[in-house]
């Protein structure tokens, strides 16, 4: 997924669209397939692999209601307070509007091995 930097907005006006290179994109698709090959040859599981652009949760939701998910696995970085405020939480956004479950996985909380 790749989220575009989203300018300051004053009283919800927004100075001016988010905006994301192509350059990003194709870079963030190459690495995604390296690493989707590498998993399907060491493991010979068919993998489909998917990059879009926008706003994270929406892309998510919108993926999954598109391709038919079965689960949504998702980390996240598990603030809380001030930092969850100001921050907002991807994964909150998904577990609340997902088309069916999504597994949420603390980062550097769990080792799956």
């Amino acid at each position: 997924m790749i989220e575009p930097e989203v300018p300051p907005a004053f009283d919800g006006f927004m100075i001016a669209p988010p905006v994301v290179s192509n350059g990003t994109s194709a870079s963030c698709a190459n690495r995604l397939s390296t690493l989707v090959n590498s998993i399907q040859t060491a493991s010979g599981t068919r993998i489909d692999s998917l990059v879009r652009c926008g706003l994270a949760s929406i892309e998510i939701v919108d993926a999954a209601k598109e391709q038919n998910v079965d689960l949504i696995v998702i980390a996240t970085h598990g603030y809380t307070g001030w930092k969850h405020f100001a921050i907002g939480s991807t994964a909150e956004r998904v577990v609340r509007a997902a088309p069916c479950p999504v597994l949420v996985v603390r980062e550097k909380e769990h080792e799956f091995v």
